[in-house]
Formats: C-alpha cells, structure tokens, sequence
C-alpha cells in the first residue's frame, strides 16, 4: 500500500458486508453465555454405545452421526412429537432392545450383532465354550466317578478280625456340686490310674509255668486243632542240595516272585517281633511272634480259622526270636522277654516249658545238629546251654561274655561249636569248648561298628562269611573262611537303620537257598525290600505299590521254595512267591 494513501481511503476499500453475514459471525464466535441451557449427552454403557449412536449436533463443523437401523426400515421417517423428545436425564432406547422380551415374533435379523460375529457370540466366546466341550470330553473318558468310588471303598481286611466293642452301661454319676458353696473342705484325691497303662501292665503278667493248651483264640470251636493242619506240620522234608545259581540266574528268579492281595494277611494282632516259614514243600506255612506274646499260624491255602490263621498265647511279652526243629519240624521254639523258651508238642497239643530265666531272652540256636541242644542267651549277656533231653526247666551251663548287653547268637552251620555273638559295639566269635564263666576271649573280633550291632549271622552253608547290621546305618559281610584274632571286612553297605521306637529294629537275614545274598527291610518310600549280593551289589528290589504300604521290619527266606516274607508293626505279612 503506498503511503501516501490515507486512512479514509483504506476504510473504504474494505469489502462490503451484509448485516446477516455478521450477525452469524457473530454467532460462530461468540461462546454461549451462562443463561442457556447446554444439552448433556447421556452416559450409556459399551452394549447400549454400540447398537446406538445417539445424534450429536455440532457448530464447530463435525458431521453429525445417526442412528443404524435395519435395511427394511431405512426409508421408513416417523414424525416424533415435540413432547416425547427425550430429555438429557432420560436416554434414548433404541426400538430393537424396547421390544419385550416375551415377543417371539422378532427374529435374529431385527437385532443389532457386529458384522463378524454371527449369532451374536464373539471369536473369543465361541473358542470359551469349544474348551468347555473339550474339558467335558477328557473328563468323561477318564472316569472320575468310578475312580472315586472305588477309592472310598474300603479294603477287606484278611486275617484276624477286629474285635467288637463290648457294650457297657454307662454310669450315673452323681451332678457335681461346688465344696465351698457347701462350706466344706475339700477332701485330697488320688490320681486316677489311666487305663491304658493298667490294661498294659496287667499284659505283663508272666504265663503260669508249664505247658500251655495249644488252643487257638480265634476260633469258637477251639478245643482241637485242624487235622489238615497236623498232617501239614507233621510233613518230613527231605533235604535236596540245590545247585547253586549264578547271581544272573539268581536276579532272574527274584524278578518272577510278586505279592497279591492274598498272600497279605493280619496273623497277630500287634507289632511282629519274629517271623519264619515252616520247612514242608507242599504248601505254604509261617509263624509269627508279636509284642504281647501272641503266636500265629497262617497256611497260606488253608481255609480254617481266619483265612487259613490261627492265633494262640504261648507268652506275655515279646516273642523276639522263633525257629522251626531241622531234625524235627513239628517242633516250633520260641523265646520271649518275659524269659521262658517254650516249644510245640503237636502230640499232646501244648506249648510245652523247655527254659525259664528270671532274666528276659533274647535269641537262641541250634548247638546240635539234632536240635537237642540250645543255645540261649539273654539281655544282661548271659549264655546258657540247654539240654532238651534232660528233665526240668534249667540250664546244662552258663557263662558270661558281655557285662552290658546282649542281642543276638548264632551258630555255625558246619562246626557246631562255633557261635558269634552279636555284643554292645562288635560282634565277636567264640569257642564253646573254651568258655568259662566269666572273662571270655573270642576266637576272632569283627571290629569297625560304630553303634550297637542288633544281629550277627553266619552264611547258611559254609559259615565262610558273617552279616551283620548296626545301628550306624551300615550292613558290613565279614571274611570267616579262617577264624584271624581280627575278621577282615569284604563289604560294607549304606542302608537306613533308624526306625524309631515304634518299630521293630531291621536285621539284615541270609538266603538259606544262595549262600552269598540277603535282604532287608527298608524305610525308604514307596514301601520296599531289598535284596543284595556280599560284594554290596543291590539284587532285586520286592515293592508293590498296591499291597505292600508299610515298613516290612522283619524278613525271612523260605528254605527251599522262592518265598520271601515282610512283617510290619500292624501283625500283617507280606508274601512274595514266585
């Protein structure tokens, strides 16, 4: 613009207006003012917001959204009056969610669904119910009902039955009234006993001396035994020497023996002390020794008593060692705490008095290979020499070898004058011919325990080798093919020996049938025994998960058929048989 132009002059070039022109500016410009009134829109939720998009209009030059209806109602207008406008408290509801619920007449078609969901079901709930159907369809197939009710059911329990609660007549004690209401002095009362240990010490009570009736508790009609049972103890067996098997062919044969729920059965009723099998062929015969001097006979195909069971009371105390006569097998000895020796007299069906102690017994042998002579040792370290051929209940002999304790005896399979004793720390070998009554030497020392030893035996045919097993977690096989002042040590093996006290202490046993294996009970889970060679080399291990759930203390080996025993704390044994 040249500045010589004046003011006036550039007013009037400005371009010309009409008043409505700036009357709408003005409108355009200016922000509404307190007075009037601003219409809200409504809040709706996401479903209402997606099937309705309420009109919005605007002055700032957005472009205004309408409501979707169907296409066959696209052209339809209907004149909404000016009264049934809707308010900004009020929302708006579209036609399709007005309609009553109750109206079948509407069909799919008249509802609102997103384009990429038919039937009005997402992508994401249509894989929730695919899932649903596939869950459903597992389920069904593994049978979960079924399973349930099987395991609630409870196992039949073979064996000794529970005995029913006598039921008692409860009495009526007087109500109890407050002394120092009475205003009386209260009179000093003496602790009641508790009757559990009443009921325990009246268990302690020793068995009457003499022979005892051989007749079984749990049988009603007890008076005599089962024939079928005297002939089966009465069997003569005949020894056959086996050839011994290699340790391949051997593991061959463990793997064949398997446990069933028939061959376990409850023969006493509380903790086993002791186990064995009874020496016949044709079938099958244990005994058992339990905590309160309980013995139990199990024919594992007998049908008397219960499944094949009969109890008897032959002590007061635990039978902690028991052994069928080689020479005679309808003999069966057992020893007990309460320190009697008592053996079977199947011709005059008693128990019959061999060995009375005032001390309490702890393990015999054979000393004779007619099974004429014993040999008895008790807790306090004592060794007694019984002669079952000479009258009353006394010992031939006596020593000394061990001022503390105990635990176990076992004699020589082949030079019947050699025993090893199981002491308080070592386990030693002595002379019989050489003892005196008191500060014995041993023939030789197997030295290196740690702990207490709970047993010592020697290998079944030779007596080349001695198994013992201590509380220091250790089962050791010592060399005895000589008899050195010091037994070399061949092997030792790691094995678990802390029971508790509720449990029967584990003894490693030998296989009468292979000269250089055993087995033992183990605490390890799943409930197992365990079979290994001398060298330490595991054999086999005897587990089922199924019917073998307890700790199996005591074992034993049938001396001559593949069969394995376990006994637990509960009175049950576990037979493996192959």
């Amino acid at each position: 613009m040249p500045a010589t132009e004046s003011v006036a002059d550039c007013v009037e070039n400005l371009p010309k207006y009409d008043c409505d022109s700036k009357v709408h500016l003005l409108q355009e410009t200016t922000p509404p003012r307190a007075t009037e009134k601003v219409t809200v829109a409504p809040r709706r939720s996401t479903r209402q917001a997606s099937k309705q998009r309420a009109p919005l209009s605007s002055n700032n030059g957005l472009t205004t959204k309408r409501l979707r209806y169907s296409p066959e109602k696209e052209d339809v207008k209907r004149d909404v009056p000016k009264e049934e406008q809707i308010s900004a408290e009020e929302p708006r509801i579209p036609e399709s969610e007005s309609m009553s619920s109750e109206d079948d007449s509407g069909s799919e078609e008249e509802q609102e669904y997103p384009a990429d969901t038919p039937g009005g079901l997402s992508a994401y709930e249509l894989k929730r119910l695919e899932n649903i159907r596939t869950n459903q369809a597992f389920l069904s197939a593994l049978s979960l009902p079924q399973i349930t009710a099987s395991l609630k059911q409870k196992p039949t329990q073979r064996g000794l039955k529970k005995e029913k609660a006598k039921s008692s007549v409860k009495e009526v004690l007087p109500v109890r009234k407050s002394m120092r209401l009475q205003k009386k002095e209260a009179e000093p009362l003496a602790l009641p006993v508790q009757a559990a240990v009443t009921e325990e010490r009246e268990q302690w009570v020793s068995k009457p001396a003499g022979p005892i009736a051989m007749v079984p508790v749990n049988m009603e009609d007890g008076s005599q035994l089962p024939a079928a049972l005297l002939d089966l103890w009465r069997e003569k067996t005949a020894t056959v020497e086996k050839e011994k098997l290699s340790l391949k062919g051997y593991t061959a044969t463990l793997k064949k023996m398997k446990l069933s729920a028939e061959r376990v059965v409850k023969v006493v009723k509380d903790r086993v002390y002791s186990a064995t099998f009874h020496p016949c062929t044709s079938r099958l015969l244990a005994a058992a020794g339990d905590k309160w001097g309980r013995v139990g006979l199990w024919d594992l195909e007998g049908d008397w008593g219960d499944d094949g069971v009969l109890l008897f009371e032959p002590h007061s105390r635990p039978v902690c060692c028991m052994a069928f006569s080689h020479s005679h097998p309808a003999s069966l000895l057992s020893v007990s705490y309460d320190g009697v020796l008592r053996g079977t007299d199947i011709n005059k069906a008693v128990f019959d008095e061999v060995y009375r102690s005032d001390i309490g017994l702890a393990a015999f042998d054979f000393l004779s290979h007619d099974c004429s002579t014993l040999l008895v040792c008790d807790w306090e370290g004592d060794v007694a020499i019984v002669d079952r051929r000479t009258s009353g209940t006394s010992h031939k002999t006596l020593f000394t070898l061990d001022t503390r304790t105990l635990r176990c005896v076992h004699v020589h399979p082949v030079q019947k004058q050699y025993f090893v004793a199981a002491e308080t720390r070592d386990a030693h070998i002595y002379d019989v011919r050489c003892l005196k009554r008191r500060n014995n030497k041993p023939v030789s020392s197997l030295l290196g325990h740690a702990l207490s030893v709970s047993s010592a035996y020697f290998s079944p045919s030779t007596g080349n080798r001695v198994l013992t097993t201590c509380m220091d977690n250790n089962i050791r096989v010592f060399d005895t093919s000589e008899f050195k002042s010091q037994a070399p040590l061949l092997s030792s093996v790691r094995h678990d020996m802390q029971t508790g006290r509720w449990l029967t202490k584990l003894r490693a046993v030998w296989d009468p049938k292979q000269e250089d294996c055993f087995v033992i009970g183990s605490m390890q889970r799943p409930r197992r025994m365990l079979a290994f060679h001398e060298s330490g080399q595991l054999v086999h291990t005897f587990r089922d998960e199924e019917h073998l759930s307890t700790v199996c203390s005591v074992t034993a080996f049938h001396p001559s058929r593949n069969a394995l025993l376990g006994a637990n704390c509960s009175g049950r044994l576990h037979v493996f048989t192959g």
